[in-house]
């Protein structure tokens, strides 16, 4: 799934946007999550939006922290 479905009730700028849709990709990428209907995707979509609204813009750390925190070995929350 894209991530878009995920942005509905938030108030990012398009700018900001596009860069959260590459720490997606990215991030999918890294996991090599191709099939986008799976869940997994889903986790990854919603930690990296969780990430931003705390405040995190660049995609690389959005990207970083987020492998870090679905693979358990961080003490960041999604």
């Amino acid at each position: 799934m894209p991530l878009t479905p995920f942005l509905k009730d938030t108030a990012f700028s398009p700018e900001e946007i596009a860069l959260l849709v590459r720490a997606y990709t990215d991030t999918l990428s890294m996991l090599r999550l191709i099939d986008r209907t799976d869940l997994a995707t889903d986790l990854v979509a919603r930690t990296i939006i969780e990430f931003a609204k705390q405040g995190e813009r660049d995609p690389v750390r959005l990207r970083d922290r987020t492998i870090e925190a679905l693979s358990g070995s961080s003490s960041d929350v999604a």
